[in-house]
């Protein structure tokens, strides 16, 4: 098809209402304006864009693709030599001519509404672009160009606009190559074009190409009968749209700016470039508008300008600003200091925190917190206690390269007495924090004893700060901090966070304080409950005991072994329930009852003293719940001989009986409801003969019950550790491996073990 023909199409199209995407870059109302909105809007667009001087013929603008396309050429050029330099040629493979090229047309001042022409750079009469050719081939370019000035206005400028088409191959026809150039010219182009019709009410849309569709998100079928208000928002600037209407109504062309929004209701900001079109007649017919979302750019040239605005505004006081720049550097980097040292005092709380109650020692303790403290907060320390009348009970000191040695002779020199005007004597008898900015040379007053002195001189000594260890209103001691160098004085900050360090510390050694003394109360109870074995001839017993409590080494198990008047020996196991003090207070009184009642029995067979200690037990209300296994153990009538063990049982497991050849069993038979429950119930004894040798095993359940496990399946274990000790193993042998399963420490356990017929 020829360009004529392709000319007589675009015009049916526009009779018809329908103009292509390169149709809608025409004639602008004065060529001064085009000259400066159209370069600005075109300048990165994808497409090349040439501005020409119709009167000269010459090439005057050129915008970053045209500057690719045809090499580093010096503006402004002739136009055919410019498209010889870009190595332009028809179809056919000929250079352009000068006289029907469609540059050359456009310069004359013809419009082209779309010529398809060949880039074929190595034929460029660069030679340098020709060697730089790739080798890829010739590339199919689509030409449009426009007159942008009405006849006799004082510049004469025409727009040529070159788009590159891909995916179009060579056919035998060439009027469908061309067809199929200029569908790909409309849809490929990242321009929106739009057209207006002034003449008709509110001046509505009358053509878009695809590319408003994607910029906008608005169809064709959605836009065109509309003024393009549409796009525009509450935040859209009154300003820039009372411009914008005032070039309309003066039908002068603008480049304006707006914050436009999508369909989806984005924003964006739309560079909008609009140019009257006017027939022959010199009448307006409607308005062209080259629209680019330049997001972007408006971000960065607003920060650019508002940068040159700084500028321009406060050149005379650079000075100044220079210095806030500079201070608010300081302000950020203190801030910064601060934020980080803030980070650390955390984690030091955190730390010591986790350090300091990890531990019931209290040497080990005041290591913690001598660590804790250098080199993060001094170069050196001394941690100071102190007993009731003051004097020092224990002195803990550690520096900074962690060589104790020197600190050693220190705390050697120093830990018999506290100068009175040293900082650790002053913050534990004054009870507040002491701090010396600069310390004497001479540390007499200071330091105790001319060995700490030395040391102390040694490591350097600048400044102090001293803070009492307070806890629960008495003061335990001090942590005395030392700092070696003049240039690193104590700050507020550090005074602050010692203090809080201080706090935690004399709280943690105050907790084992009275932790150790509730173990010491715990040990004493212990031992006034659970009794010596006492030594009774042809009996050999061990025991054993270990209690579920954590805050105390006792519980509500127990056990008993004594002899009667009439010779007999009473074995008693029992389990009060409870795993505490309480429950031991509780067991102490039941064990005496149980004593009393076994001692002076009127009838000692084992269901008479059963029954008696129910009575006790529920008219003095000694506990609600308890188990008890009772045993009376007759001698033989000959040493060596045959022992009699009468045995009752008050809701307890079954006592083990291990015979003298190492076989094990449990003692059934003896059942009964637990310890005070019913003062009427009788009492039955289970009688078992224990030959010379024979063993009997009482234990209490924390022995043999787990959670979720049968009772009886503890037994048997139980059973199986026993029968795996050699036949001749002694009470203690026993006692340790009934103790060598796993124990989950849910439940006191109490173990006896009696064997008769052996001295």
């Amino acid at each position: 098809m020829s360009r004529t023909a392709v000319d007589g199409e675009a015009a049916g199209g526009r009779q018809a209402g329908i103009v292509t995407a390169a149709e809608a870059v025409v004639t602008e109302h004065g060529g001064a304006a085009a000259s400066q909105a159209l370069p600005a809007v075109l300048a990165d667009v994808p497409v090349a864009v040439l501005l020409i001087d119709q009167k000269s013929g010459a090439v005057t603008y050129a915008n970053t693709a045209a500057v690719e396309m045809a090499g580093n050429v010096r503006l402004p050029v002739e136009v055919d030599a410019w498209g010889a330099a870009a190595g332009l040629t028809d179809l056919g493979g000929a250079p352009l001519a000068r006289t029907s090229g469609p540059l050359s047309l456009v310069a004359q001042g013809q419009p082209v509404t779309g010529e398809a022409v060949r880039l074929s750079p190595g034929r460029s009469t660069d030679a340098g672009r020709a060697e730089d050719d790739d080798g890829d081939g010739d590339r199919l370019l689509w030409v449009t160009g426009f007159p942008l000035s009405q006849p006799g206005s004082s510049q004469s400028l025409a727009l040529v606009v070159l788009l590159e088409v891909e995916g179009v191959s060579g056919t035998a026809d060439a009027d469908a190559e061309l067809q199929a150039l200029r569908e790909r010219a409309v849809v490929a182009t990242d321009i929106a074009f739009t057209i207006t019709d002034p003449r008709q009410e509110d001046d509505p849309l009358v053509w878009v190409n695809p590319s408003f569709t994607r910029i906008t998100g608005y169809s064709y079928e959605e836009s065109v009968g509309r003024n393009c208000r549409f796009l525009q928002g509450p935040n859209t600037d009154p300003a820039a749209l009372a411009e914008l209407r005032e070039a309309l109504r003066d039908q002068q062309a603008i480049t304006v700016t707006l914050l436009n929004h999508r369909r989806d209701g984005t924003a964006f900001w739309n560079q909008l470039a609009i140019s009257p079109v006017f027939d022959g007649e010199g009448e307006l017919v409607s308005f062209v508008g080259v629209q680019t979302d330049v997001t972007e750019r408006v971000r960065v040239e607003a920060e650019r300008e508002a940068a040159f605005a700084a500028e321009r505004t406060a050149r005379e006081e650079a000075e100044l600003a220079r210095s806030i720049a500079e201070q608010a550097k300081t302000d950020a980097e203190r801030a910064q200091r601060e934020a980080e040292g803030a980070q650390a005092r955390l984690a030091l709380m955190a730390e010591a925190t986790s350090s300091l109650v990890a531990t019931l020692d209290v040497g080990d303790l005041l290591d913690r917190l001598a660590v804790l403290c250098v080199p993060q907060l001094a170069d050196w320390v001394v941690v100071t206690l102190v007993d009731e009348s003051g004097e020092v009970r224990e002195l803990v000191s550690r520096d900074r390269e962690r060589d104790r040695t020197e600190l050693r002779r220190y705390d050697a020199g120093h830990a018999l007495r506290l100068p009175p005007d040293s900082p650790s004597q002053r913050s534990i008898s004054g009870g507040r924090t002491v701090l010396v900015e600069q310390l004497p040379e001479r540390l007499d007053g200071t330091v105790a004893g001319p060995v700490a002195q030395e040391v102390a001189g040694r490591l350097g000594a600048a400044s102090a700060l001293a803070v009492p260890l307070v806890a629960r209103r008495r003061t335990r001691g001090s942590i005395a901090l030392v700092r070696s160098s003049p240039e690193q004085p104590f700050t507020p900050d550090d005074v602050s966070l010692v203090e809080d360090l201080a706090r935690r510390a004399a709280m943690a050694m105050d907790n084992v304080r009275l932790y150790q003394q509730e173990h010491a109360v715990a040990d004493t109870l212990q031992r006034s409950l659970l009794p010596e074995l006492p030594d009774i001839p042809g009996i050999e017993v061990a025991a054993h005991y270990v209690s579920a409590s954590t805050a105390a080494d006792v519980g509500g198990d127990f056990y008993d072994l004594l002899q009667l008047p009439d010779g007999s020996v009473a074995l008693v196991v029992g389990d009060v329930v409870g795993h505490d003090v309480a429950a031991a207070a509780v067991m102490g009184h039941l064990r005496g009852l149980i004593r009393a009642c076994a001692w002076e029995a009127p009838d000692p067979h084992p269901a008479a003293v059963l029954t008696r200690i129910d009575r006790l037990v529920q008219g003095l209300q000694v506990t609600p719940m308890a188990t008890l296994a009772y045993v009376r153990a007759l001698p033989p009538a000959e040493p060596g001989g045959t022992w009699t063990a009468q045995v009752a049982s008050a809701g307890h497991p079954p006592l083990l009986l291990r015979s003298p050849d190492g076989d094990v069993r449990p003692v059934d038979g003896a059942t009964g409801m637990l310890v005070g429950v019913d003062v009427e119930a009788h009492r039955v004894v289970h009688t078992v003969e224990l030959p010379a040798g024979a063993t009997l095993l009482g234990y209490t359940d924390g022995l043999v019950e787990t959670p979720g496990r049968d009772l009886d399946e503890g037994i048997g274990d139980l059973v199986g550790r026993l029968a795996g000790t050699p036949a001749d193993a002694a009470p203690r042998d026993l006692c340790d491996a009934a103790v060598s399963g796993t124990l989950d420490g849910r439940d006191d356990v109490a173990l006896i073990a009696v064997r008769f017929g052996r001295s």
